[in-house]
């Protein structure tokens, strides 16, 4: 990566997931730059996994642009719902036709796990695929992912974070998502460790 620009477009627009990112990514001395900030709407999400999500993304930024790209795909899995919201966490309740926007998603998903209890009845993990396109017909991209474990509380709980972090109790801290500070969150989340991987794949290309 060292013969290309500092500046990595961001094929997303969601805010949170940049300021994640761009934190995750500064001490290789990459600024990240979320793809709406140059003009570019999103990509249509037709595949069918993680991956193949992340790849159409990353590819639509790289050719819109002409800079390297990065994506990611992720999705909150809950058991007891077949590993539903899953590739559709973000349009989960709009694909109900329930509202859309986090307080739908998470209205939705607690009415649905509504009489379970206890923790391996709402056993859940956010799960995440990263991916680094140099080019838009770069042959290698770099992929990364991770899974992080935990269970759906009962109800919303702490005012960080963004998505599904108010309802997803970490089984690493015993706490909602939403309560953790960004290096804690950064450290321990499925973003935040697929992201170290990439950055390891990355530091061997330096």
């Amino acid at each position: 990566m060292s013969e290309v620009a500092t500046s990595l477009v961001f094929a997303s627009s969601n805010a949170g997931k940049v300021r994640e990112l761009d934190a995750l990514l500064a001490p290789l001395g990459f600024k990240v730059i979320a793809q709406g900030d140059l003009g570019v709407s999103g990509a249509d999400e037709t595949a069918s996994t993680f991956v193949e999500n992340a790849l159409l993304k990353a590819r639509h930024a790289c050719r819109a642009t002409g800079h390297p790209a990065i994506a990611d795909d992720s999705g909150l899995e809950v058991d007891a719902l077949n590993g539903a919201p899953g590739l559709y966490s973000a349009r989960y309740a709009e694909r109900a036709n329930r509202g859309k926007g986090d307080a739908a998603n998470n209205a939705l998903l607690l009415e649905q796990l509504s009489g379970l209890t206890g923790e391996k009845a709402r056993r859940a993990r956010f799960r995440t695929v990263v991916v680094l396109l140099r080019h838009v017909e770069d042959p290698s991209p770099l992929i990364a992912s991770a899974a992080w474990e935990g269970h759906v509380l009962d109800e919303l709980d702490g005012e960080g974070g963004f998505g599904y972090d108010p309802l997803f109790c970490n089984h690493d801290t015993r706490e909602s998502a939403a309560r953790l500070d960004t290096a804690t969150k950064n450290r321990l989340s499925h973003r935040g460790k697929a992201v170290a991987e990439l950055v390891r794949l990355l530091r061997q290309e330096q």
